[in-house]
This record gives C-alpha cells, structure tokens and sequence, in this order.
C-alpha cells in the first residue's frame, strides 16, 4: 500500500491532487520514503512546498501584471498556491488583452487560478473551432 503526502497548504488534500477523504494511508516520515510514496507526491513536493511568488484578493487586477512578468521571464511562478505555467499565462494574457472591459471585471471576480481557467477554456474553445 502506498502512503500519499499531506499537501502543505491544503489539508483537504494530497500533494498529487487527491482529496484527503479518499487516501487510505499517509507517508509521515520526513523525509518522505521514496518506496513507500506515491510518485507523483514525492515528484510535486518541492513545488507545493514553496511559497507563493504573487499573491492577489480577488478582483486585484495587478494579477495580470504578474502574468504578464511570468511571460517575460519565461518562467513559471506560483500565484495564490497554484503553479501558473508560461503556456496558461500566455493564453491567459492573450485572452484577456481581447476583451472588452465588461468581460475583464467580471472574470476578476473569480479566484486567479478560475481565471486562468475560464481563458484557457476560451481559448481552447476558439482554436478548436467550435467558437465559430
């Protein structure tokens, strides 16, 4: 039987993404043993254990500006807890330098990572063809 990790930011869940309720058994030695560990919690322990790059409430639209110095970088950061890509920010950014202003408030009223999202999902939408 193979122990996840406790994500050290969400107690709600497992490094890897699996919710807490559904592992059947912790790895609790530190460090972790990797024999005993799931894989993809010993691979994503670094990330989630480091600490935010960019912060943002909901609705602060200095958020894009973050994105945007993460495209400049070329560099991935973590934004509010969640690893933000160079590709989600270049959609992201892309996106939103598209849309109108009414659109733009109303996706900051969203947590940055369902931001992230909602573009992506607009993107995908339009590259894909179905947004024709």
């Amino acid at each position: 039987m193979i122990g996840h990790i406790r994500h050290p930011r969400d107690e709600r869940q497992a490094v890897c993404g699996v919710p807490a309720v559904d592992v059947t058994r912790w790895e609790t030695e530190d460090p972790p043993r990797p024999d005993y560990s799931c894989e993809d919690c010993l691979t994503l322990l670094p990330d989630a254990a480091r600490p935010d790059d960019y912060q943002h409430p909901i609705g602060d639209a200095t958020l894009i500006d973050s994105l945007r110095r993460i495209v400049a970088e070329r560099q991935h950061a973590k934004i509010d807890g969640v690893l933000v890509d160079l590709w989600s920010a270049g959609v992201t950014i892309t996106i939103w330098d598209r849309l109108k202003d009414h659109h733009r408030q109303r996706l900051l009223t969203l947590p940055s990572h369902e931001l992230n999202l909602r573009c992506v999902a607009i993107y995908t939408r339009l590259t894909s063809g179905e947004g024709t």
